[in-house]
């Protein structure tokens, strides 16, 4: 059998990369490593955990000696590198913890590797998950490509940028095998509220205020998490060494739409008479250093490995209400005690 480690396989993105990983390629033995932080859940991946091919591992990437043991001990042939902190909202209220994960807990898998791997680097490979905030913001036009200049403007961005950095010095300097992909915002099943979709979700459903920053007019582009998953799984296997490659969802949306189109969906779903939801949507202070506009320009993905979203982004949006309204337990669960107090110091 071939090891192969996903870092962060109990998080949202990562919880669904794991389940393909083990679902699809039963002759890897898929290793789930994750320090179960507040945004990593074993409920995300209860319905793999017996799987005869895949073995969960509680630790930290922040401890070097711990990933050295576990190296040695299983001898991955591949890594999948998603451990992050990711929320930029954090990123502003503690901007060291992004640094200590994003950029330590990256460097310290570098390290181990390039020990473990010595300069026998046939077979393996490095494939680091990164998102498209390192480019910065967009006008009213263009694209984000994979050879845009870097312009991180939140700690969050500022602490990818320097992973992928990293990422791609180890290539240069040792010829380490890796790859890079940048995605777009991901939504979907199993995403932990904090995020605008899954947060306004679950306040629809409670029927709280729905935080819109600033004027709502700020544009992001939707990747449904399945699809992203199915790109990962194309990268880790066809990607060429040492390329970066866009992952966007070909949705651009301005908030203050998506919400509206949210709020409409969750009123048909819930019985609710139309425009109720809408009533919640509240306008807040503008965070610090908001990016006006994200964009991905997906083609290369599309052109060399053939890639491309299964689903428009109101479909999406459907399957991601309805797992959310079949799994209130699960939704309950999550927005207890601890996020609950972020939840009421984040957005006053």
């Amino acid at each position: 059998m071939k090891n192969i480690l996903i870092t962060g396989g109990a998080g949202f993105i990562g919880s669904h990369v794991v389940r393909r990983f083990v679902n699809q390629y039963p002759n890897y033995h898929v290793f789930n490593l994750d320090a179960l932080t507040y945004a990593g859940n074993l409920e995300n991946i209860k319905d793999i955990e017996n799987k005869p091919n895949y073995t969960f591992v509680k630790g930290d990437i922040l401890d070097e000696a711990f990933l050295e043991e576990l190296f040695a001990k299983y001898q991955f042939e591949g890594v999948l590198h998603l451990a992050a902190e990711s929320h930029v909202d954090r990123s502003i209220t503690d901007p060291l913890a992004f640094v200590k994960t994003n950029v330590i807990g990256t460097m310290n898998l570098l390290n181990v590797a390039k020990k473990q791997w010595k300069d026998d680097f046939v077979g393996k490979r490095f494939y680091h998950i990164s998102t498209d905030e390192v480019y910065g913001s967009l006008g009213a036009t263009g694209l984000f490509t994979e050879t845009t200049a870097y312009d991180p403007n939140s700690p969050y961005s500022a602490s990818k940028a320097a992973s992928d950095h990293f990422v791609r010095a180890y290539g240069e300097t040792y010829g380490l095998p890796y790859v890079i992909t940048n995605c777009s915002n991901n939504y979907g099943p199993n995403h932990f509220p904090e995020k605008l979709i899954p947060l306004f979700i679950h306040n629809i459903i409670e029927k709280k205020p729905l935080p819109v920053y600033g004027d709502g007019k700020y544009t992001r582009d939707w990747l449904f998490v399945e699809d992203h998953a199915v790109a990962i799984d194309l990268v880790f296997h066809e990607g060429k060494n040492h390329e970066t490659y866009n992952i966007g969802g070909f949705n651009e949306w301005q908030n203050i739409d998506l919400v509206k189109l949210l709020c409409q969906q969750m009123d048909a779903k819930l019985g609710r008479a139309v425009g109720e939801s809408e009533k919640l949507i509240s306008y807040v202070k503008d965070r610090p250093g908001h990016d006006l506009r994200y964009a991905i320009d997906a083609s290369k993905i599309n052109k060399e490995l053939g890639w491309k979203p299964s689903v428009t982004f109101e479909q999406g949006l459907e399957k991601t209400i309805d797992w959310y309204l079949s799994n209130e337990e699960w939704l309950k669960n999550v927005t207890s005690g601890d996020y609950q107090k972020y939840y009421k110091e984040q957005y006053k």
